[in-house]
């Protein structure tokens, strides 16, 4: 008689609480025999798959969001949050992949009007130092990289990362060998210096000698590809945002900088020169050009000119010749004083 009945559903809470509970005897699970452990598992994989199917609907029905918002409340009630990123390392890889995309989803809830998640990793920033070192770690980096970026959606977290040490390490795990960590570590990297554009802001402004340093050497100098591709492109978009204004104008206003501008330009990779000129024209617009800038420019005329000229993309772009063409325009029309000309030929740079 047994069989003929199904066991009821559980509630979204009573799944919270079981999970809950599966997650300790996890975490504790050292010297437990391996069917017991399997057994655990296996309930943990039914209940975080029940989750899901809550929280994303079933393929034939929404989610319900009364169902959703009591899910949600209870998950970071009971801190169950934190205890599922503890736990990730034990898992295998089809639980973290299920228990991911619940996590994820969970930063998006909204509970009468409030971001539940925000809310809760604003008091518990200690997770983001359990994650964020995850890319040193090849097994659980794709794991924790992306929940790591779903938590970047909350600005708290993102000031978070941006005032630690954590920022700094960003420079080595873009660089792994290993490309999946490489790719994932850039992609977090970029949200972090794209997402919040007030504290990004103000982290670029506070921090812009280390920082950019760190970035021209590591990244924009970096003799493998990926790396410098990735890093040019972002730093395009750094720039040309209106919010880094300031950034921007103290940035192009450096001729170190545009050296290695100049040096991008001859790079053998078209999608690093185009980049790269998006970045380099704005050292030729700039209105206020320190005359050591305009000097070199002067100096590297000819070879800057046959350079943009022989610039092609393999698609045809109006937007970029329009601007290739602006940009050969100005250099042509520069003109150095009587106190530079005998300075210019020291600044010459092989183009």
């Amino acid at each position: 008689m047994k069989g003929l009945f199904k066991p009821k559903p559980r509630s979204p809470l009573e799944l919270v609480r079981y999970a809950h509970e599966l997650l300790l005897f996890i975490d504790r699970s050292d010297g437990v025999r391996e069917q017991k452990r399997e057994e655990k598992i296996s309930e943990l994989n039914k209940t975080i798959s029940q989750m899901r199917t809550i929280l994303y609907g079933n393929g034939e029905e929404e989610p319900n969001p009364d169902a959703c918002a009591q899910l949600t409340q209870e998950f970071f009630r009971e801190n169950t949050f934190h205890l599922f990123i503890a736990c990730i390392p034990r898992l295998n890889s089809g639980l973290r992949q299920c228990a991911t995309h619940v996590l994820a989803n969970l930063q998006r809830q909204q509970v009468k009007s409030r971001m539940i998640a925000s809310d809760y990793l604003e008091n518990n920033m200690d997770i983001m130092d359990i994650l964020i070192p995850g890319y040193e770690d090849s097994d659980i980096a794709l794991t924790y990289g992306a929940i790591a970026s779903e938590c970047i959606r909350h600005q708290c977290v993102a000031k978070y990362i941006l005032e630690s040490e954590h920022i700094k390490k960003f420079f080595d795990y873009v660089q792994n060998p290993i490309f999946y960590v490489a790719s994932d570590a850039s992609a977090t990297f970029r949200k972090l210096l794209t997402r919040h554009k007030s504290t990004v802001t103000g982290f670029l402004t506070t921090n812009y000698e280390w920082f950019f340093e760190e970035y021209n050497t590591q990244l924009l100098e970096s003799p493998n590809y990926i790396t410098k591709r990735h890093a040019v492109k972002l730093l395009g978009d750094l720039l040309l945002d209106n919010s880094n204004a300031v950034v921007m104008v103290r940035y192009v206003s450096s001729l170190d900088n545009m050296r290695i501008l100049m040096n991008l330009l001859r790079d053998p990779n078209k999608m690093i020169q185009r980049d790269a000129f998006h970045v380099f024209k704005l050292f030729v617009a700039n209105k206020n050009k320190p005359l050591e800038i305009t000097g070199v420019l002067v100096a590297n005329r000819t070879k800057l000119l046959r350079l943009l000229d022989e610039l092609r993309l393999d698609k045809d772009d109006e937007g970029f010749e329009e601007d290739k063409a602006q940009v050969m325009r100005e250099i042509s029309m520069l003109e150095t004083g009587d106190l530079w000309a005998s300075e210019i030929e020291k600044d010459e740079i092989q183009c």
